[in-house]
């Protein structure tokens, strides 16, 4: 079913289910978001993506990403208002990483030079521009299926990491923490054929395709085997091993 209603006084349309943030870039409105990904269920952690929705004699501020579309509802983007609340979230942000390139970026287009909360100084440079976001371990959940990292902690201590600060075993390499790593504070190197996931501390073998070029972890590929059962029957004789 269509559902029609408009953004920024232009009418557009949608799907019923879909959520206004992606109905919104879809249509060329900009709206910021750093735990946002298209192929991830919403979750609302960061709360940039604050629009302003009109519903009959209702408006309130409310994250996008997770605000379905409904039929007659007058949504804005960038009123005074929303940059007000957005500028607050940006600074809170900005005190959790103080030296990440892409929060500092952010935290310019909403004037925000330095925030007003501080935050232990040591936990932040451990956390190396991690936002908490959450997005990597909902890829690793909802996409890779193998739940290999998480949430640790509470307050402020929380912070993202693997079960018991150990190498997670359940762990494949494929780096998709990495690629929807708003911040780019995760990141995978490849070297003498092994990958290594910097911030797990997980390394696993490449394998490599017929001209010998490594491309792929091996334990990576094996799991896609167990899932698809599309690939080569012959391409492990069994799991690979962790080295």
């Amino acid at each position: 079913m269509t559902v029609a209603f408009t953004i920024n006084g232009v009418k557009v349309e949608a799907e019923a289910g879909d959520n206004v943030l992606d109905t919104a870039r879809r249509y060329g409105f900009e709206v910021p978001s750093l735990c946002h990904h298209e192929a991830i269920v919403s979750y609302g952690a960061c709360r940039m993506c604050l629009t302003e929705i009109t519903r009959g004699k209702r408006k309130k501020i409310t994250t996008s990403c997770n605000y379905e579309v409904l039929p007659g509802i007058e949504v804005r983007t960038d009123t005074p208002e929303v940059r007000r609340h957005r500028a607050m979230v940006i600074e809170l942000i900005l005190a959790e990483a103080p030296d990440n390139p892409v929060v500092r970026k952010l935290a310019a287009e909403y004037g925000v030079k330095e925030p007003r909360f501080k935050v232990n100084a040591e936990e932040a440079r451990t956390r190396d521009g991690c936002i908490l976001c959450g997005l990597c371990a909902r890829t690793c959940t909802e996409i890779v299926g193998v739940s290999a990292i998480t949430f640790r902690g509470r307050g402020d201590r929380r912070e993202m990491g693997t079960p018991f600060v150990e190498e997670p075993k359940s762990c494949i390499a494929c780096g998709a923490c990495a690629w929807v790593c708003p911040t780019g504070c995760i990141r995978f190197v490849e070297e003498d054929g092994v990958r290594k996931v910097v911030r797990w501390g997980r390394e696993l073998p490449l394998a490599k395709d017929e001209s010998g070029r490594p491309f792929a972890p091996q334990y990576q590929l094996f799991h896609f085997r167990q899932i698809t059962k599309d690939l080569p029957k012959d391409i492990f004789k069994k799991a690979p091993g962790d080295r």
